[in-house]
C-alpha cells in the first residue's frame, strides 16, 4: 500500500502546527517545528509574509491535516468519507469515528506504539491479534467489545515495553482500556470526537467533498 515516505516534520510545518506525527519526539527541544517554525521550502523563510486563505483553501487545509494526523492518502480517505456520508448520524462526525477506529490507531492510542506510523509497523509484522484471530491489516476497523492483543517475542515485547514507558505521561482515551499485564486493549465503545484531543473542523471536510 502506498504510503508517505518523506520527512514528516515537514507537514507539521505546512500545517503551521504540531501534528504530533513521530509521538513523543515531537516534544522535545529537538523538533524541527520547533526550530524552523515556517512552512518549509525556498519561500518559507519568509515568515512575516501573510497571505490570505480563501474558504476552500481552509477546506483543504484541514482535509490535509487529518489525512496527515491519522497517516491516509486521498484514495482512502475519499473513500471514509463515502462510508461516512451514508452511514446513519452526522457525516463529519462519522467520518472521525471510522478514522479513530482504525487498529493501527488503537495501538497508537494504547501506547503500545510511540507514533501511527509505528502502529502500523507493529500490525504489519503480525504481532497483532483481534478477537484471538491475527489481523496484519493497519486499515482494520475495530468495534465495540472487541479485544486487541499483543502476541510476539521477547526481544518485539521488550521494544514494546520501550514504547509503554516513553508514552506514560499521554493518556489512555476512555473508550480503551488497556491491560499492560498482558498487552491487551479492550474496545469499551464507539469513540467520539471529543476523545480525539487535537481540534478538527470536520465540518470544512464536509464542505469540500460537498461541493
Amino acid at each position: 500500500m502506498a504510503r508517505y515516505t518523506d520527512a514528516v516534520c515537514r507537514l507539521c510545518r505546512r500545517q503551521g502546527e504540531k501534528l504530533f506525527l513521530k509521538g513523543t519526539k515531537c516534544t522535545t527541544e529537538k523538533c524541527p517545528a520547533n526550530k524552523r517554525a515556517y512552512a518549509p521550502g525556498q519561500h518559507g523563510e519568509s515568515r512575516n509574509r501573510r497571505r490570505k486563505i480563501s474558504n476552500y483553501g481552509l477546506q483543504l487545509r484541514e482535509k490535509q491535516k487529518v489525512k496527515r494526523i491519522y497517516g491516509v492518502l486521498e484514495k482512502q480517505f475519499r473513500r471514509y468519507f463515502k462510508i461516512a456520508s451514508k452511514a446513519k448520524g452526522i457525516t463529519g462526525r462519522v467520518l472521525l469515528q471510522l478514522l479513530e477506529r482504525r487498529l493501527d490507531n488503537v495501538i497508537f492510542r494504547a501506547g503500545i506504539g510511540i507514533s501511527r506510523s509505528q502502529a502500523r509497523q507493529i500490525v504489519r509484522h503480525n504481532f497483532i491479534f483481534v478477537n484471538s484471530k491475527r489481523v496484519n491489516i493497519p486499515s482494520f476497523l475495530v468495534d465495540k467489545d472487541d479485544l486487541v492483543q499483543v502476541k510476539a517475542k521477547e526481544k518485539a515485547l521488550n521494544k514494546i515495553k520501550d514504547n509503554l514507558e516513553l508514552s506514560k505521561d499521554r493518556a489512555v482515551p476512555s473508550w480503551i482500556e488497556f491491560k499492560p499485564v498482558d498487552f491487551s486493549a479492550k474496545v469499551l465503545r464507539l469513540p467520539e470526537k471529543d476523545d480525539i484531543g487535537q481540534t478538527i473542523q470536520e465540518q470544512l471536510i464536509v464542505e469540500l467533498y460537498s461541493k
